[in-house]
């Protein structure tokens, strides 16, 4: 399968910084988005070493094939999602580690949402509030559960989703990377067909832009980086009061016989 990717990261209107990072790895078709927390105890740092150490413990797999798994992985689990979970653990206890040290960081920390492809199976591992979803023929699945105080009000249904959008306590997270020594990671594996379009994003996005927008744009837009555009701009276009980030990938069907094998060798030239 062939993967079509991009991603963008914006400010927004009101923050005066931008907490959130992201990486795509394409040759390990790994996609990695994180938002800091903490503000003056250094978010960005928080969300930046989340990123960066996913990204070279994973790049690292082969090196390492060795590696202590850390967590409690399932045994069905392929090595990428085991690899996956124990990324983020490390993720986790380096961020920690990190505050521990350095007393103006303290009360630092990140959400992490991550996916690997491999072998037409998404693996997905997340804490927090940023999120997965799945577009698929037109309906927009979400991939991951929000580890914040108004989801789980949801969730037991002590108040209503209406209710929850109006919230004020939207940004009081349950889970967050770096919050202790260890954390609880939520991981899954989806199986992935052509067409299908894969939507990481920050909370900056998702309490701005409502499902259906954002399933209409992707659908309308699919072009990874115009679909990534449009939705930032959909954003601050409502108000943009945090930074908005997102990560879009497109899968589809690898061009198959001698013409499209031609094409790809000539664009190798260029």
């Amino acid at each position: 399968m062939q993967i079509v990717s991009d991603g963008l990261t914006d400010v927004g209107r009101v923050r005066a910084n931008n907490e959130d990072s992201f990486r795509i790895l394409d040759p390990l078709h790994l996609f990695v988005l994180s938002d800091g927390m903490g503000g003056e105890a250094h978010g960005e740092i928080a969300s930046s070493l989340a990123v960066e150490t996913i990204v070279k413990y994973c790049a690292d797999e082969k090196e390492d094939s060795n590696a202590t798994v850390i967590g409690a992985p399932s045994d069905n689990w392929a090595a990428k999602t085991k690899r996956l979970q124990s990324a983020v653990h490390l993720a986790n206890l380096k961020i920690f580690q990190s505050a521990q040290k350095n007393p103006e960081q303290r009360g630092m920390g990140a959400t992490l949402t991550a996916a690997w492809f491999d072998g037409g199976r998404l693996s997905v591992a997340h804490v927090g509030d940023s999120r997965a979803y799945l577009l698929r023929g037109g309906a927009l699945q979400q991939l991951t559960n929000d580890h914040s105080l108004v989801a789980e009000q949801v969730r037991r249904g002590i108040i209503t989703p209406q209710e929850a959008e109006a919230s004020d306590m939207q940004s009081v997270l349950l889970r967050a990377l770096g919050a202790h020594s260890d954390v609880e990671v939520d991981v899954d594996e989806v199986a992935i067909y052509p067409r299908d379009m894969l939507l990481l994003c920050s909370d900056g996005l998702t309490r701005m832009v409502t499902e259906p927008e954002i399933a209409g744009t992707m659908q309308a837009e699919t072009n990874p980086t115009t679909a990534a555009k449009k939705l930032i701009e959909l954003a601050n276009d409502r108000g943009g009061i945090d930074n908005i980030t997102v990560i879009v990938a497109r899968f589809q069907e690898e061009p198959k016989g001698w013409f499209s094998w031609m094409r790809r060798g000539s664009a190798k030239k260029d």
